[in-house]
């Protein structure tokens, strides 16, 4: 039987990152010229697409790269401040003893990543960190990986708590589980038609296993 490759995306889906990412997207409002998320409208964030978000916020297309960068260099500083999702971190060690090989695709930092896995004993889980420079841009990683990796799409599972990483996944042809303990709403990973939705991180290795 050919070993499943379960990759996972970071922020918000391993990593608690959803409070300190609007505390750094609020400092950068004036700079970047949009305006600042108030709970209100985290609420409304929570239940658009990634592509709607965007539109919604004003910010140019040309300086999302900018924003991006500032946001991730921002981001290093509170990285050891940061917590793992409540039960991730189980979650990971059982599928790491089950012989799933595990993966990270993110659009933050490699040394983000790094560091934080690092910092909570969680780095020798992962058998690989890819990260990516633009917002849209998984659907390509994925398939470098699995280009590099020769892993065959059957075989591999994304797991995100985003509406963009449903849409990356679909495009390179692997199951995708979403999420709900991230950012976008239930509702909203709902209508993206996932492989799977779930709740809770001790629900993960019941669901791989049905992939």
């Amino acid at each position: 039987m050919t070993q499943k490759v379960i990759i996972f995306d970071f922020d918000g889906t391993i990593a608690d990152t959803v409070e300190a990412l609007v505390s750094i997207a609020n400092r950068l409002a004036i700079e970047f010229d949009y305006i600042q998320i108030t709970a209100n409208e985290l609420t409304l964030l929570r239940n658009l697409t990634s592509r709607e978000i965007i539109r919604y916020s004003g910010v140019s297309l040309l300086k999302i790269p900018f924003l991006v960068k500032k946001v991730k260099s921002e981001l290093k500083n509170k990285i050891t401040e940061l917590e793992p999702i409540s039960g991730v971190k189980e979650a990971l060690i059982e599928l790491n003893q089950q012989g799933y090989s595990l993966g990270v695709i993110t659009s933050n930092s490699h040394e983000n990543v790094t560091e934080f896995l690092k910092f909570h004993n969680l780095n020798y889980l992962f058998e690989f960190i890819y990260s990516g420079v633009t917002i849209f841009g998984k659907t390509t990683i994925i398939n470098n990986v699995l280009r590099q990796k020769q892993l065959k799409p059957q075989t591999v599972i994304y797991v995100g708590d985003e509406t963009r990483d449903i849409e990356a996944a679909k495009k390179a042809n692997i199951k995708v589980i979403a999420v709900s303990w991230g950012f976008n709403s239930p509702e909203a990973l709902a209508k993206q038609n996932p492989d799977f939705l779930i709740h809770y991180p001790s629900e993960l290795l019941d669901v791989v296993k049905h992939c």
